[in-house]
């Protein structure tokens, strides 16, 4: 598709660098600089937005310059714009609406602009990007390094070279691949002195550290399960990367081997209905503080956090449910209850009672304020940084 000229671009992206600079996204004159130069428009020449259709079912609506004033608003916007759908499950259910599973979007720009400022590049630093998607965070990267020092690695081949094409348009040329992500850049062109994910990991990859040189960082969201987070680590000479999760909030998709995979991990059926007890957490104590739901990651790997409709009542309720098919609720509608039904051990609830008394009895700790490393041996675990004794594992 090509792209449209859009007339207010110049203005509408000096509006867009000007709010993130306010905001404290951009912190240099560097990225400004950057932000500056790169035309957001260019890759996103069109958009996906989840709204209800005249049924009540919601779907995807494609948005593109056919209401010039309403998708220039929003690609100059500090908000994510989906950009792709997964072509196995997106089904056309009318002339602008279709159902299916994002695979890629135009992430916030602030958030992007918050990571590269995490980031800390230099001049003269090698980046590897994974996750190429529509090619805009490539673009920037060589607004602020050059084309040769920056690589970029997506599992879909088809968005490499969309992403190719439009990159080239606004004059970059970066090293950019089809691949499995996980895997690091193929050929292993390494040393990188910076590795930055714009996707999802349930734990850093060994190709990732392997391709970074030592003293380099990586940049990434890592996925525990019940929450997850952005690290920055810095890997030695030993081949570990440790560092801790970082004050910037953000949350990717899941990184794919496979271009058109979705694969979840296996649960064992509910167990049924076993009881019910008072709580000292409720619903409302976990939804309203994330650094809480980080640390009950740590306390209980391998578990989800889920949103559960009662069959009969339609009642909304939050769910912890493990891998063996244990689950304990608590109600939405009445967040600050203190009612909650499980089913199998009770302890899963219990567990998350006693996080809920560490965080409290340590002064409620911020995400930055716990670290995340993986060893050399490929063990991976999270511990709080102020007192350095309390660690958990993190093996699923």
């Amino acid at each position: 598709m090509s792209t449209p000229r859009l007339d207010g671009a110049p203005a509408r992206l000096r509006s867009l660098v000007d709010d993130l600079r306010r905001a404290g996204a951009i912190r240099s004159a560097a990225w400004a600089e950057a932000f500056a130069k790169v035309p957001r428009h260019v890759f996103v020449p069109e958009w996906y937005g989840q709204e209800a259709d005249s049924r009540g079912i919601t779907v995807w609506l494609r948005h593109d310059a056919a209401d010039r004033d309403a998708w220039e608003a929003a690609v100059y916007s500090d908000q994510t714009l989906v950009t792709a759908l997964d072509p196995d499950t997106a089904e056309r259910v009318g002339e602008r609406a279709w159902t299916g599973i994002p695979t890629s979007s135009s992430t916030l720009p602030s958030l992007m602009a918050q990571m590269l400022e995490d980031l800390g590049v230099a001049d003269g630093h090698r980046v590897l990007e994974v996750g190429t998607g529509t090619g805009y965070n490539a673009a920037l990267l060589c607004a602020r390094l050059g084309d040769r020092l920056v690589y970029s690695v997506d599992v879909s081949p088809d968005l490499v070279e969309v992403a190719r094409g439009r990159l080239a348009s606004t004059g970059y040329r970066p090293h950019l691949a089809a691949g499995d992500g996980q895997q690091g850049f193929p050929g292993h062109p390494a040393p990188f002195d910076r590795i930055i994910a714009t996707c999802s990991v349930p734990r850093i990859p060994a190709a990732w550290i392997e391709q970074t040189r030592p003293g380099g960082a990586i940049l990434a969201d890592v996925s525990l399960g019940i929450e997850g987070g952005l690290v920055r680590l810095t890997v030695d000479e030993d081949g570990r990367a440790v560092g801790h999760f970082t004050t910037t909030t953000g949350r990717f998709m899941a990184a794919r081997s496979d271009a058109h995979a979705y694969r979840h991990p296996g649960r064992a059926p509910y167990a049924p209905r076993a009881g019910a007890r008072s709580a000292s957490l409720t619903a409302a104590d976990i939804r309203a503080h994330y650094p809480f739901r980080l640390l009950l990651a740590f306390h209980l790997p391998g578990a989800e956090l889920v949103y559960h409709m009662d069959d009969d009542t339609g009642a909304m309720s939050l769910q912890l449910q493990g891998r063996d098919g244990t689950w304990a609720r608590a109600s939405i509608a009445d967040e600050h209850t203190t009612t909650v039904t499980y089913g199998g051990s009770a302890d899963l609830w219990r567990r998350a009672e006693a996080a809920w008394r560490w965080w409290n009895d340590h002064d409620r700790p911020a995400q930055d304020r716990f670290g995340y490393a993986r060893e050399a041996d490929g063990h991976h675990y999270a511990w709080h940084i102020p007192d350095g004794q309390h660690r958990w594992p993190l093996e699923l």
